[in-house]
Order: C-alpha cells, then sequence, then structure tokens
C-alpha cells in the first residue's frame, strides 16, 4: 500500500448546493465516488471489463464522513482517495475532500469499505494485493 493519496478535482456547481449555498451533503458521496472511480481508472483497473468479461464487480458495504466545513458554489475541491486496508475480501479507502487553495481546508473526512462480488452470485470474491497495483 502507497502512502501517497489519490488526488482529483471537482469544482462545486450551483446544482451542488442547497438553498443555503453550501454543498448539500449527498453530493460529497457523488464527489468521493467520482475521485475512487478515477483512482482505480488510474491504476489500469476497467470496471466494465472486470463486470462483463471478469464477471466480477465492486459494491460499498459502508460509508462514513464526518462534514467539518463546508463547501460553496464555485468552490475548487480536492477529493482524495486512498487505500488504508486489504482483507481477503473487502477493503478500506480513506476519503478527505480539500479546499483546493493555498491552505487546503479540509471540509470533509471520510472513506468507504468496499467488496469485490460475483456478478452473478453476489458472493464475495477474493481480492488480490496486486489488484490495486494495477497488475491484474
Amino acid at each position: 500500500m502507497t502512502n501517497e493519496a489519490f488526488e482529483w478535482p471537482v469544482r462545486v456547481y450551483y446544482e451542488d448546493t442547497d438553498a443555503q449555498g453550501v454543498v448539500y451533503y449527498a453530493n460529497y458521496f457523488r464527489f468521493m465516488e467520482r475521485a475512487r472511480t478515477e483512482w482505480l481508472r488510474a491504476l489500469g483497473v476497467d470496471q466494465v471489463k472486470m463486470l462483463h468479461d471478469d464477471r466480477r464487480m465492486f459494491v460499498v458495504v459502508k460509508t462514513q464522513a464526518e462534514f467539518v466545513v463546508p463547501a460553496k458554489f464555485n468552490d475548487e475541491l480536492i477529493v482524495t482517495a486512498k487505500l488504508t486496508n486489504l482483507t481477503r475480501a473487502s477493503f478500506d479507502i480513506e476519503q478527505n475532500i480539500y479546499r483546493d487553495n493555498q491552505d487546503g481546508t479540509l471540509l470533509l473526512r471520510g472513506g468507504v469499505k468496499a467488496a469485490i462480488l460475483d456478478a452473478d452470485t453476489h458472493r464475495p470474491k477474493r481480492v488480490s494485493s496486486s489488484f490495486f497495483e494495477g497488475n491484474e
């Protein structure tokens, strides 16, 4: 496991905000999903091939978020993804969201636990450590 977190930039659009002008809480999970998808893509994981050819799929089994400071319309954000734990059938990804400015204010501290399932039986499949190194 690498100590470096993958970073993905996101801009807050008007559609992401609520009536008070801050990002609606559920949209932070959308930002986190985008960063996870791009992180996997950067590792060489083709989720379409994985589903159709290998008959495996990712599922999120647990998520957590601590909202520290709100993001607002037009903010530029950095969303991170970092593998923190790997077991036989699941893995933990730490995900944080920062305001992308000189001080890098932490806005959200969170993460997900995900698993790989057989796409036909929905039963857990083994996850190898090389999977996150782009070797599988």
